[in-house]
């Protein structure tokens, strides 16, 4: 047997698990993110390894030396750039990828109820505050009223914004939502429903009936105040 049929001949025994052993990402996307071990996940965040040490490797020995995934959670960036390998860019990425986690469990565990128009006002009247445009935000809520996100949707001019029903539910079908919450501001500081408004209103409901995620309310905000078009239309919020 000459040297090509022996390098063909253990090309040919490597299976597909042996060349993708020491490669978490691609195993992610094979298996998905449960069937990626700890070292492998934190492998994932860095990227990549040190001269002479693969990617696993440094993640390995930082688990390790921290004393696990929950004390790895805790520490500070000054303690994980002390370990070999990770550095100061590292260390902030790894203690960043913890914060977004925490960040997430308690939007889940600690949401905002939403059980009047003036919950919603509060919620926006910061984001909305002295624009000169007008700027359409949706709200999803779970099916205890608990906020789930604020996506904007559309953005306009001084008295006008186009609205698309897709761009509206598009963000609400992708959360899950129970139901939604359309808000918008009026930069002239009337807080008061047009016309336009109350029909969007109307035209939105209907959608929502149909896909089975209704538009619990529209509110409307101006300078300090806002109006809620459910109570105006006499629809319960």
């Amino acid at each position: 047997m000459d040297i090509i049929e022996v390098i063909a001949s253990e090309a040919a025994s490597i299976t597909i698990a042996e060349l993708t052993a020491d490669k978490p990402r691609e195993r992610l996307w094979r298996c998905g993110t449960q069937s990626i071990g700890d070292a492998e996940l934190i492998a994932l965040v860095l990227g990549t390894g040190v001269r002479n040490r693969p990617v696993l490797a440094v993640a390995a020995d930082l688990v390790q030396s921290i004393g696990g995934v929950a004390a790895l959670s805790r520490a500070s960036p000054h303690e994980l750039a002390q370990v070999a390998g990770i550095g100061a860019a590292r260390a902030a990425r790894i203690a960043a990828a913890f914060e977004l986690g925490r960040r997430a469990v308690e939007v889940v565990h600690h949401r905002k109820l939403l059980g009047a128009a003036e919950d919603v006002y509060r919620c926006v009247a910061p984001r909305l505050s002295g624009l000169t445009q007008e700027i359409v935000l949706v709200m999803g809520v779970d099916v205890r009223n608990g906020l789930l996100d604020i996506v904007e949707v559309a953005r306009g001019g001084i008295a006008h914004v186009e609205v698309h029903p897709r761009e509206v539910f598009r963000p609400l079908v992708r959360m899950a939502a129970a139901g939604g919450v359309l808000v918008h501001n009026h930069p002239s500081g009337d807080a008061s429903p047009s016309r336009e408004d109350r029909e969007l209103t109307r035209r939105l409901r209907e959608v929502g009936r149909v896909i089975g995620i209704p538009l619990i309310d529209h509110v409307v905000v101006g300078d300090n105040s806002f109006r809620s078009i459910a109570e105006w239309m006499g629809v319960d919020f």
